[in-house]
C-alpha cells in the first residue's frame, strides 16, 4: 500500500470519526484536539496515524470504521503500517 492511498483510506476514516457523535468528544478529550485542529490536522499524515492508534485502541471502534468504509479489519494495519511511525515496533 502507498502513502497516498493510506492517508487517503485514514482520511475516510477520520471523516467516520468527526461524523460518529458518540466517538468524537472521546477523541477530542482524549487527544486535546479541537475542531480547529481536526480542520487543520486533517491532511497531515502523523495526525491521520494518530487518529488511527486512537481508533485501534478498542477493537469495536476499528470495526464500526471498517464497516462504514466497507474494509476488512486487517487493511488497517496496512493501512497505519505505510503512514509516518508505523513501522515502528511497539512492545504493549
Amino acid at each position: 500500500m502507498t502513502s497516498d492511498q493510506a492517508e487517503r483510506i485514514a482520511l475516510n476514516m477520520l471523516a467516520w470519526l468527526v461524523s460518529n457523535e458518540e466517538l468524537l468528544p472521546v477523541f477530542m478529550g482524549a487527544t486535546g484536539a479541537g475542531q480547529d485542529t481536526l480542520r487543520d490536522s486533517a491532511g497531515n499524515p502523523e495526525f491521520l496515524a494518530a487518529m488511527l492508534d486512537f481508533l485501534m485502541m478498542d477493537d469495536r471502534w476499528i470495526m464500526q470504521a471498517c464497516d462504514a468504509q466497507g474494509l476488512a479489519y486487517d487493511q488497517v494495519s496496512q493501512v497505519r503500517h505505510a503512514l509516518p511511525g508505523g513501522s515502528e515496533t511497539h512492545w504493549t
